[in-house]
């Protein structure tokens, strides 16, 4: 946008700290689950909600987001969002029953998905397609700046204070957020209004819940359960109706306009955005589990070691728009591939007893490629939208992203749980036991401590190491795919440099 000049770079900082507070909320989530559930009352099937609602409404409502965003204002949009999210904070701290948690955290879905896809869509209506990789690149890093932060910030939080300030540290956030967007972001829709398309906002909210669903239970009972395998049909043939009816619909009335997927810079770009977050589950499942059960370490701990993860990341991604610019899009998303496979093949040979020197090396390695894969790749498909577009683009970016989130858990979660119980050695343990032990790592150092076995403790420590290992081999072989995918079809585009840029 002419004439913002510096002003718009302070905006995508105001935008990011919004992502960064909506990230921040699950992954806090994860530390206070044991308050949670005795401040509540809360059953096993509650705190399995209160994860499961959020990320079920937060996936559903990427698509109708977009399409909201581009028919009223995109800026308008992000400011009813940031001010939902502060509510629906406000409604977790002071949540008396897991029934009312459970409802402020659907809340909190419904506001996420509105404040992470204007987010993305403000780029595109901000900065010049020169630009754009840039301020992917601090999107990118913002989005698993998170991760670690997250079980570090929840964990002082709980030891010091009330539970309920996990929640309501996130209000001054959007307070800030609203302030910024307010002053510094333009208004922007589509210049032609687009129809709202109950059927096709219907039908992909309902398929993506349903598929989402589903890969949870996936993750939770397996891959055979009949349930799982219902919900996650059910979720492929809504979705599949409603990518025909989209199709039929044309583009001046369908929900998403079809024809983007005509471009090959988007189409790729989105799909191997998706498929560098699915690698990198491998690493966001397993670690947390390993540092806790494994090492030893609390919520907080594990969150400290995660920080090598984000450091990578910022290497990978703050400059991935300068390599870009030297030798495109397909070389530079391939060599970050390459560099996140080569850290998740090297991961793979961590034992129960590796150090930390090891381990900061390879978890640095995976997220520097993840940076330099992912933020290549999402700039090159946002490159490809107009500011009309915007909106609906970024929604479908986001929509197909955080399905792979459960998605990727649940291969990871299969494929850790079945190496682990085949290396288990449970000889002489009576059998309710040793089934407690086969269902969960934790549950089997909590009954090897019980028992006062070590070597029990030193089956349990080794086989999950050993699980995690396999787990992370299948996601070096899916950034691997993402390598192949992208020196395949993703095209091998550099950004031109605009005058004003070259006299820098």
């Amino acid at each position: 946008m002419a004439g913002l000049g510096d002003r718009k770079w302070w905006a995508l900082v105001a935008v990011t700290l919004a992502v960064l507070a909506v990230g921040l909320d699950g992954t806090i989530l994860s530390v206070a689950l044991p308050t949670l559930s005795r401040s509540l009352r809360a059953s096993e099937s509650d705190l399995q909600w209160f994860s499961s609602g959020y990320l079920l409404v937060l996936a559903a409502g990427m698509l109708p987001a977009g399409a909201v965003g581009d028919r009223f204002g995109r800026r308008a949009t992000m400011l009813a969002a940031l001010a939902l999210f502060g509510l629906g904070s406000v409604g977790c701290a002071y949540s008396r029953t897991p029934g009312e948690f459970i409802a402020a955290r659907v809340v909190l879905g419904v506001a996420g998905a509105g404040v992470i896809v204007m987010a993305l869509s403000s780029i595109t209506v901000l900065f010049t397609k020169q630009e754009r990789p840039k301020a992917v690149g601090i999107w990118a890093a913002a989005n698993f700046v998170a991760l670690p932060i997250g079980p570090i910030l929840g964990g002082w939080l709980l030891t010091h204070y009330w539970w309920g300030w996990v929640f309501l540290i996130n209000v001054p956030v959007a307070l800030i957020g609203l302030i910024a967007t307010a002053t510094l972001i333009p208004e922007s829709r589509a210049a032609t209004t687009p129809a709202l398309d109950p059927l096709g906002m219907t039908s992909s909210v309902g398929g993506l819940a349903a598929l989402t669903y589903g890969l949870i239970l996936a993750g939770e009972f397996g891959w055979s359960t009949a349930s799982v395998l219902s919900w996650i049909g059910a979720g492929l043939v809504v979705l599949i109706g409603f990518g025909v009816w989209e199709y039929r619909l044309g583009a001046d009335r369908a929900l998403v306009d079809m024809s983007l997927f005509r471009n090959a810079s988007f189409t790729w770009g989105v799909v191997l955005a998706a498929v560098g977050v699915l690698a990198m589950i491998g690493v966001l499942f397993t670690l947390p589990q390993y540092f806790q059960a494994v090492v030893g370490t609390d919520a907080m701990g594990s969150g400290v070691r995660l920080l090598p993860v984000v450091g990578g990341l910022i290497v990978g991604a703050l400059p991935a728009d300068q390599i870009c610019r030297r030798i495109g899009a397909k070389a530079t998303v391939a060599i970050g591939f390459a560099v996140l496979a080569s850290g998740l093949a090297i991961g793979a040979r961590t034992t129960a007893d590796s150090g930390t020197a090891f381990l900061a090396t390879w978890t640095a390695l995976t997220g520097a490629g993840l940076g330099l894969s992912m933020a290549t790749a999402a700039s090159s498909a946002l490159c490809e939208l107009s500011a009309e577009q915007g909106g609906v683009g970024s929604a479908v970016m986001q929509a197909l992203q955080k399905t792979g989130g459960p998605l990727g858990a649940a291969i990871m979660g299969s494929v850790l749980s079945s190496a682990y119980r085949h290396r288990l050695v449970l000889d002489g343990l009576p059998k309710p036991a040793a089934a407690q032990v086969e269902k969960s790592v934790f549950a089997g150092v909590s009954i090897a401590g019980r028992l006062r076995s070590p070597e029990l403790l030193g089956s349990v420590r080794v086989s999950f190491a050993h699980g995690m290992d396999i787990a992370l081999l299948a996601s070096s072989v899916i950034a691997l795919l993402g390598f192949v995918l992208a020196l395949a079809f993703l095209p091998s585009v550099r950004p031109v440099r605009s005058r004003s840029m070259a006299t820098e």
